[in-house]
């Protein structure tokens, strides 16, 4: 009698292991919503290509070097910028409370922007109004992205 109580056993336990294996297959959609942020600067990915020239700039007009916060700020704008021109290709970026700028991909899964390390070289004239940021010109002091959301 043990051994016949054995095998249906047996074969119950093999049969629950095996849907258990299983059912983590099933729907392709998926929710992105409740995964952790993604902070794109902490990936190892280096790009391979140099940055773009940028043209349009001769020799005998002065550039500026935005970093920082001051670089986030302006690819703020300019994502805003192009979005209220109707460039709607590119994901809308937002300003956080605590003074990073990020987007949403479509399942909702939250992306933070960080800007170049090398910086990037916008005309004077474009870049005056970024002065009182930190990275403007390079230089490690002056104001931070916090608290400009209330603004917005």
């Amino acid at each position: 009698m043990n051994k016949f109580m054995n095998q249906p056993m047996a074969l119950l336990v093999t049969g629950i292991i095996a849907s258990q294996s299983l059912a983590g297959c099933g729907s392709s959609t998926t929710n992105t919503s409740n995964l952790p942020p993604v902070d794109d600067s902490a990936s190892s990915r280096q790009a391979s290509t140099p940055p773009p020239v940028q043209r349009g700039m001769s020799s005998g007009q002065k550039v500026a070097l935005l970093a920082g916060a001051a670089a986030l700020y302006y690819m703020y704008n300019k994502n805003k910028q192009a979005h209220q021109n109707g460039n709607t290709t590119a994901p809308q970026y937002y300003l956080s409370k605590n003074g990073r700028v990020y987007y949403r991909e479509q399942g909702g899964r939250v992306h933070w922007v960080t800007p170049p390390s090398a910086g990037i070289q916008v005309t004077q004239e474009e870049a005056n109004q970024y002065q009182e940021f930190q990275g403007y010109g390079g230089r490690s002091t002056g104001r931070s992205l916090a608290g400009l959301s209330n603004i917005q």
